[in-house]
């Protein structure tokens, strides 16, 4: 049998060993880089060279963390192999477990015939809401219409899932084919968007073959910036209740969630 000193003297130990060791700091979490998903170009001859357009987008596997910072490098090579193009594009920030669409539109001299598109790596920043609270934007009343001179005009109208204003929104527009591949897209840039509200956004994709067959349009509203701060400002400020009617029926008379056992009704 163990005397009781020695077993409380043993206690003791155990307890001072527990109180005295430190946990183990985390390692560093090793993050998932940015993913280019999709990409498309194309090249038109302009008044001033060649046009080249492009559309991407961009993915974020990371759940509790932005992609920021994140610079997109646009190459363009010729039918010789030389460089006739290289653009460097900064990008907004890509939410958590996210996509971000951009788009973009340079001028150059001599026509290149393949376009690349890169990015470098993103600065990661935990977000500081739980990124449930990062609503999506929405977008209504989307019309795509080709026009005579082979351009595509899309218009809609974008909203404010949050009580706070929004100063302003980056909404991107992707033409995309019957199999849903990316063709082309273009942006623009909508201010001051507050709850309840809804103004029209117009844009125009420009520079596709005469042949494109655009089958469908895919648009998506962001906050505008290289960090994810203004998303998260919004998130703070919280989102526009979804019931807001007030109940026109009068109350109930007596509260029929609840019921009373008695001696008379118990099984």
């Amino acid at each position: 049998m163990i005397p009781r000193s020695r077993m409380f003297a043993a206690l003791a130990l155990i307890l001072v060993a527990g109180c005295s060791s430190t946990a183990e700091e985390p390692s560093t979490q090793q993050m998932q880089p940015l993913a280019l998903k999709e990409q498309a170009s194309s090249v038109a001859k302009g008044d001033g060279g060649y046009v080249v357009s492009w559309a991407g987008v961009l993915g974020n596997s990371n759940p509790w963390h932005f992609g920021e910072n994140v610079v997109a490098t646009i190459v363009g090579i010729d039918a010789k192999g030389a460089e006739v193009l290289r653009m460097d594009q900064p990008l907004d920030a890509v939410p958590p477990s996210g996509t971000l669409a951009f788009t973009g539109q340079a001028v150059t001299g001599a026509k290149p015939e393949r376009v690349t598109i890169t990015h470098r790596s993103a600065q990661w920043r935990q977000v500081a809401r739980i990124p449930s609270s990062l609503r999506k934007f929405p977008v209504s009343r989307v019309q795509t219409i080709k026009q005579k001179d082979g351009t595509y005009l899309v218009t809609g109208d974008v909203g404010n899932p949050y009580v706070l204003p929004a100063s302003s929104l980056t909404v991107s527009a992707l033409l995309r084919d019957r199999s849903g591949k990316l063709l082309g897209g273009a942006s623009t840039f909508v201010d001051d968007v507050r709850a309840g509200k809804t103004p029209r956004f117009i844009l125009t994709v420009e520079g596709l073959p005469a042949s494109t067959q655009v089958a469908r349009t895919e648009v998506v509203a962001r906050t505008w910036g290289s960090t994810g701060r203004p998303y998260e400002e919004l998130a703070v400020g919280g989102a526009v209740p979804v019931h807001t009617v007030k109940p026109s029926t009068p109350p109930f008379a007596k509260d029929r969630g609840r019921y009373a056992v008695t001696a008379e009704n118990k099984p």
